[in-house]
């Protein structure tokens, strides 16, 4: 198999369109996967896909000014992340949202909880050191408690976050500000599909792009 590397490709020529296949690298999907992408294509015939999918891509247009775009030429914004998830909800018709939150974004997630209520949502959320256990019940050692390894230290439990949210019948959950891993491990175990709102990045206020062009931080990645 001749693997994508498509964040190496130069000329993006599938984003505008592609009429000489002789410019695409070698490495482009275009070229090498023609069946799969024909049997991908079919896959969004089914009826409960093609919906959700559907209404993504509405979301998508929605999300910016029209006038702007077509008397102006202007790409503007008009929605934040957390809008969008809202009134995403509202198209496919979810009214149970589920968030599955870090305890070191408790007021992050209270936040969250109010706005998408604001939005006739209902919100069922789970934290991360849901069940209290300790780390040293689920394999781990003393030595990996960040503080007084003798003193109990909550480990994050995205498995029982998942089937909290299972049991509730969520129509799809909102990860706020996960570790990474544990965010994996509750996108995997969760039988909703999964968004995130925030990825956490400690260092950075829980903003990772800052990482990719602050020469400030050149040093740290």
């Amino acid at each position: 198999m001749i693997e994508p590397k498509c964040a190496q490709c130069k000329t993006k020529l599938c984003i505008v369109g592609v009429k000489d296949e002789s410019l695409l690298p070698s490495y482009c999907p275009i070229l090498n996967h023609k069946d799969l992408i024909v049997e991908v294509k079919e896959k969004y015939k089914d009826k409960e896909l093609n919906n959700f999918f559907q209404h993504a891509a509405m979301r998508e247009k929605e999300c910016y000014d029209g006038k702007a775009i077509r008397e102006e030429g202007r790409i503007v914004p008009l929605r934040p992340r957390i809008r969008e998830i809202a009134e995403f909800a509202k198209k496919i018709g979810a009214k149970k949202i589920g968030l599955a939150f870090c305890s070191g974004l408790v007021d992050e997630a209270r936040r969250v909880n109010t706005i998408l209520e604001k939005h006739d949502l209902e919100i069922c959320s789970a934290i991360c050191s849901c069940g209290a256990l300790d780390k040293t019940d689920v394999g781990l050692t003393e030595e990996h408690k960040i503080q007084d390894p003798k003193e109990y230290e909550a480990t994050c439990n995205p498995l029982l976050q998942a089937e909290l949210l299972n049991k509730a019948g969520t129509d799809f959950n909102v990860i706020v500000g996960l570790c990474v891993g544990h965010d994996m491990l509750f996108t995997k175990y969760s039988k909703a599909p999964v968004t995130t709102l925030i990825v956490k990045d400690r260092l950075l206020g829980h903003n990772p792009v800052i990482s990719l062009f602050s020469r400030y931080h050149q040093d740290l990645v």
